[in-house]
């Protein structure tokens, strides 16, 4: 009997999924799940899902594993929904930027037959170039190369962390174990604190004295630095994970304050010398860190952690695939 998959979230990360595991059509079943009844025929119609279902607890309840690639404030109201129909063993997917809180969440709410993981996902580095015009389309190699930073509750069974990293192998990609603390502190400064700062930058430019004449001007460095957080961006969605990681983004912003005041306090000082080194410095790093990205050849999980199962026998039904098999009906 095929995998069940639930997909709930149909945008750009839940299409590109469905999209990647097409390819295992014969053995994994894919249903689709969207509150914008739009979105779940999209979905259909380029073959990322082979059903849909709108009816959020019914979509759930054969689901041998469910994914949630939705909003962090949709996150919480959407384990209401579901908790009374998700079957035993089966194991919960969410892919929001913020952690520490959603692992609560799922410990008060989710049954305790169900498994819970987290997942952070990156995009796959032939992607990092194409932001501007990859708008919301879905793309099924996506996560190709790329890295998904992985926490699971203390105590989860190994064959539930072991399905969570074979399903992101079928995507192409690799899993970093963390916990949700040390996720939600990575992503602070990797993934938050570019938006925000592309955030203060409209906000210090846009409408004030002299953006009349400047906005004419206005080219490719205006456009790079602002596009963190452009009209593609979600100001609630952004506000939500802003609060629910608050300490760290809060660390973060501070960091970033204290390297523009250095940067200040060169232009003031007249000290041309430490200004130049200071870019030339931190040009070198973006250079390191992009041919590092490009390369994609990053460490995985370690294996030995885990009963060494490949990845089409772990998830496609063999020893852990046995163990979330449907119940007997």
């Amino acid at each position: 009997m095929p995998v069940q998959i639930t997909i709930i979230g149909l945008g750009q990360t839940g299409a590109s999924i469905g999209l990647a595991l097409a390819a295992h059509k014969d053995l994994i079943s894919v249903t689709g799940h969207d509150k914008d009844y739009s979105a779940e025929t999209r979905a259909k119609k380029i073959g990322a899902v082979d059903t849909t279902n709108h009816n959020l607890p019914s979509s759930v309840e054969q689901a041998d594993l469910i994914i949630l690639a939705i909003p962090i404030h949709q996150i919480r109201e959407t384990f209401e929904f579901i908790k009374q129909d998700i079957k035993k063993d089966a194991v919960l997917i969410e892919l929001s930027p913020v952690k520490a809180e959603v692992a609560k969440w799922a410990k008060e709410i989710l049954p305790s037959h169900c498994h819970y993981i987290g997942l952070v996902p990156s995009i796959g580095p032939s992607y990092l170039d194409k932001i501007e015009t990859l708008q919301a389309a879905p793309q099924p190699d996506l996560f190709s190369r790329s890295i998904f930073l992985l926490s699971a509750p203390a105590g989860t069974p190994g064959e539930a962390v072991k399905l969570a990293t074979d399903f992101v192998g079928l995507l192409g990609a690799k899993t970093l174990l963390t916990d949700a603390v040390e996720s939600d502190g990575l992503i602070s400064s990797s993934y938050l604190l570019p938006q925000i700062i592309s955030a203060s930058l409209l906000n210090a430019t846009i409408g004030q004295p002299g953006w009349q004449e400047a906005q004419k001007v206005a080219s490719r460095a205006y456009f790079s630095a602002s596009n963190a957080f452009s009209e593609q961006d979600d100001a609630e969605t952004l506000t939500s994970l802003s609060f629910q990681n608050r300490e760290n983004l809060i660390r973060a912003v501070d960091k970033m304050i204290q390297s523009m005041l250095s940067l200040r306090d060169d232009l003031e000082n007249k000290d041309e010398a430490s200004f130049k080194e200071r870019l030339k410095e931190v040009q070198e790093g973006r250079s390191k860190w992009l041919d590092e990205r490009y390369k994609g050849e990053w460490g995985a999980i370690k294996e030995e952690k885990y009963e060494k199962i490949s990845v089409m026998e772990s998830l496609l039904g063999s020893k852990l695939g046995k163990r979330f098999t449907p119940k007997d009906k």
